[in-house]
């Protein structure tokens, strides 16, 4: 393939969201079809309710514990979860439909994201909206008050879990400036890293100094906003590598450099390995 495949969710509904229970060992003919490596344009959540999974995502392989929270974003290149010993839930949402104060929390990570862990009370509510969602989705009414309370029902599943995913984070910094910061940073690294390269233009974005926004970032992190600027560049070149038949200097045309020479010093610096060789290796 020339190309990452991105999976549409206007292509399975027309609601903006889907809704799905996934049992231990069982597979659909559309989650097989699905299974292979790819991104979405929409947000997915998982409730494991029972037993445990597991999801190869960037190159990582998380798993899953039982009763945890789990979600990827558009970005992330991922395959399907892998649910030979877990229960529990699917839903797939349209980013239009998720609140910026949301978006804020799932996106405003640097780190990737991790499973959230639930107590008891924290997943029967998340249970408890499932199971209405899940019902009035199954209804497939087009009236408007139906939409209305499938919306409804999924706006206050959204702000449930962003809540917990936020109580996860640092007490003292998530509502502090500094992290305001960083999340902004974030979500504009992820949507500008094609057109914006420097420390500068970023600051001068987010209406900040230089000196402040590394220092803000490398306070929050223990690495400076430079760091990060390359690290999802070059996250995004492994994607292509692994993933697409694009030589390396269209990867580098693709990432917005117009010099392939230097995208290749750059690739090398961070990896410590040509881009080719990092193909050779992982597609093995």
């Amino acid at each position: 393939m020339s190309h990452i495949p991105v999976h549409l969710l206007k292509e399975r509904t027309n609601i903006g969201m889907q809704v799905k229970r996934f049992t231990s060992g069982l597979t659909t003919s559309e989650e097989q079809r699905l299974a292979g490596a790819h991104r979405d344009d929409h947000y997915i959540f998982f409730v494991l309710e029972k037993g445990s999974a597991s999801i190869m995502i960037d190159f990582q392989n998380l798993d899953l514990p039982e009763s945890c929270l789990y979600y990827i974003l558009p970005s992330q290149v991922h395959q399907r979860i892998k649910n030979d010993a877990g229960d529990g839930w699917f839903i797939a949402v349209d980013t239009s439909l998720i609140p910026s104060e949301c978006r804020s929390v799932f996106e405003g990570r640097l780190f990737l994201q991790q499973p959230c862990p639930l107590k008891n009370i924290e997943m029967k509510n998340c249970l408890d909206l499932m199971t209405l969602l899940y019902d009035e989705y199954q209804q497939e009414r087009n009236d408007k008050f139906s939409l209305m309370a499938m919306h409804a029902l999924l706006k206050s599943f959204l702000a449930i879990v962003a809540g917990y995913y936020d109580l996860e984070g640092s007490t003292d910094s998530k509502i502090s400036r500094p992290a305001q910061i960083t999340a902004q940073f974030r979500n504009l690294l992820a949507s500008e890293m094609r057109t914006i390269k420097s420390p500068s233009d970023f600051a001068e974005r987010l209406n900040v100094s230089e000196t402040y926004l590394s220092e803000v970032i490398k306070k929050a992190t223990g690495y400076p906003a430079s760091y990060w600027i390359h690290q999802e560049i070059i996250m995004e070149a492994k994607r292509l590598l692994y993933y697409s038949q694009l030589t390396v200097k269209e990867i580098a045309h693709d990432l917005g450099y117009t010099d392939h020479s230097y995208f290749s010093r750059l690739f090398r610096k961070v990896t410590g390995m040509p881009a080719n060789e990092f193909r050779g290796i992982y597609q093995k």
